[in-house]
């Protein structure tokens, strides 16, 4: 994937669900770290590109498997692991927990907490802003006292390409 000559496009719709160009993702990706004074290394985009290549979750492992394959030479976890901590602080991926694998954001460019539908039978997952949903839980943690720190949100189930017709 490359993403050379490829402009970078604030998405501006807030019900587009993440249907964006791998290679636009990647240049807005390079020109955010670029204006928060941080540098998206060769290392750190491939990463990044192997994540929208994959589009699903996609564990370290495979991930270090992936690029061994395209550097031809060994690459050890504390390298992977660090590259994706780079990738988290910069808002760029996510940690999916339940699978410690990781995603890239759809949406780097705008301050939201990751609320994920994850499937269960063919391992896709998408991406969704709901500011309701996102509100609610701020809500009720200010009532319990909680200060977040981070949220993310897993919701599982069956995607639609894996629901039998009418199933759902």
């Amino acid at each position: 994937m490359e993403s050379l000559g490829t402009e970078p496009q604030p998405c501006t719709d807030p019900d587009c669900r993440g249907q964006h160009a791998p290679a636009e993702r990647v240049a807005l990706a390079v020109a955010l770290c670029a204006a928060r004074g941080n540098k998206l290394t060769t290392l750190r985009r491939h990463v990044l590109e192997l994540l929208w290549e994959r589009g699903r979750p996609t564990g370290a492992y495979a991930l270090i498997e992936a690029l061994e394959l395209r550097y031809d030479r060994p690459v050890g976890p504390p390298t992977i692991y660090r590259a994706l901590e780079f990738l988290i602080s910069q808002r760029l991926v996510s940690k999916i927990e339940s699978r410690n694998a990781y995603v890239p954001r759809a949406h780097p460019e705008r301050q939201h907490d990751g609320l994920f539908f994850l499937c269960s039978i063919c391992g896709a997952s998408t991406e969704l802003e709901d500011p309701r949903v996102l509100r609610v839980l701020a809500e009720d943690a200010a009532a319990l006292g909680y200060r977040v720190d981070r949220r993310v949100v897993e919701v599982q189930g069956a995607c639609p390409n894996c629901v039998p017709a009418g199933a759902v």
